[in-house]
């Protein structure tokens, strides 16, 4: 079995040597960014999992999680200073699978990861299939009644985002910090137009995609 690949993005030069090392005497391979911008700029679908700080200098840790989270489903753990329950939940919002805080035991980290790689993902590298609708996360493709469908850039996103969680209602504050780059796509009014544009390429199945009210949307089988 080969090595799992892990992406480390930390830019404490001491912390950072300290878990490359620590990691690395555990047989994975460590490629360490110390750049939030570098590491907006790199494939996370090359690494096994992504152990991210959120104080980077030139882009923030979350900005890195959502940029990722928008590409594919590779768990990432978070390691912050910041023990703030606020950021704790934008952090597991944006779709992180651990939030560590510092200082903690770095035979804890190995632990958590070990942890986090046994666990199977079955949907990294294959299709997704919901009813009718059938979406290919890596080719960033869907098909309805088998049949191809377009949609733009931030309807995928959307919908690969409700779709990840079928049945579970995602507000409407949770979905535009995922998604959307509020300086550019606009908030949560901009949200309900790119929802209406979807449920429109739907046709006879737009019901798929349901609203919450007082929260905000969810998908549900048909």
């Amino acid at each position: 079995m080969s090595e799992p690949k892990i992406l480390l993005v930390e830019d404490d030069n001491h912390l950072g040597s300290e878990i490359k090392q620590n990691l690395e005497a555990h047989r994975f391979q460590v490629c360490w960014l110390k750049d939030g911008k570098v590491a907006l700029s790199t494939d996370p679908q090359a690494f096994d999992l992504v152990v991210l700080d959120l104080m980077l200098p030139n882009a923030h840790g979350f900005d890195v999680l959502k940029r990722y989270r928008q590409e594919c489903d590779i768990p990432v753990i978070i390691l912050s200073a910041r023990t703030d329950s606020s950021d704790k939940l934008r952090g597991f919002r944006l779709g992180s699978d651990d939030y560590m805080t510092k200082p903690f035991w770095p035979e804890e980290l190995v632990a958590r990861i070990e942890a986090r790689l046994r666990r199977p993902d079955i949907h990294r590298g294959t299709s997704r299939v919901i009813g009718p609708l059938e979406i290919f996360p890596d080719s960033r493709e869907v098909r309805l009644d088998d049949k191809a469908c377009e949609f733009t850039k931030v309807e995928f996103d959307i919908l690969f985002l409700l779709a990840k969680r079928v049945g579970q209602a995602f507000t409407r504050r949770q979905i535009v910090d995922a998604v959307l780059d509020e300086d550019k796509e606009g908030g949560e009014r901009t949200l309900d137009v790119h929802v209406s544009r979807i449920r429109k390429k739907f046709g006879p199945h737009s019901n798929m995609i349901k609203t919450v009210w007082g929260v905000g949307y969810k998908m549900q089988e048909l």
